[in-house]
């Protein structure tokens, strides 16, 4: 079997878990566009599942975990309770965090491992503990890929 058929079977399949994970999270009162993919063991916040927001064509790869209520700030006897949310067209890298009540903009790259503690604008690239901006006037396609850098062109 050729390298082209071999991902030709894999996307049929990885679509149908899409469905079924993006299903399952939209029941469980999460607020996740159709189109986003949710990659394997997220942390997304269960407490407070309507407070995160995910918007059309982002992709969360695996190990990030997404928070919405705040435990050590309390209402009454309750904890913290704040909407979370991300913009369109984005990647959340691996093992990123993004704490309760972060906005993020649209086509924003959040890089591995990176604690987001403040808003976010759109179009930046962001990474670290905390999560500082480290590239501008970023552009990403439907696919959450850059479409201003290219391998022998660089950034444009």
């Amino acid at each position: 079997m050729d390298i082209d058929t071999k991902f030709a079977i894999r996307t049929f399949f990885a679509k149908k878990i899409q469905f079924y994970r993006n299903f399952k999270a939209r029941l469980r009162g999460y607020r996740i566009h159709p189109s986003v993919i949710l990659e394997r063991n997220l942390n997304i916040d269960r407490l407070y599942p309507q407070g995160v927001y995910i918007g059309e064509n982002t992709l969360v790869a695996s190990g990030v975990t997404i928070m919405a209520h705040d435990h050590c700030k309390r209402v009454g006897k309750q904890p913290l309770l704040v909407d979370t949310k991300i913009g369109a067209r984005c990647f959340i890298a691996v093992g990123a965090t993004i704490l309760p009540g972060v906005i993020i903009g649209d086509e924003v790259v959040v890089g591995a491992g990176a604690v987001v503690t403040k808003n976010v604008p759109s179009n930046v690239i962001v990474a670290g503990n905390p999560a500082r901006i480290i590239r501008e006037n970023i552009k990403m396609n439907n696919k959450a890929e850059i479409i201003n850098w290219s391998e022998d062109k660089g950034w444009t």
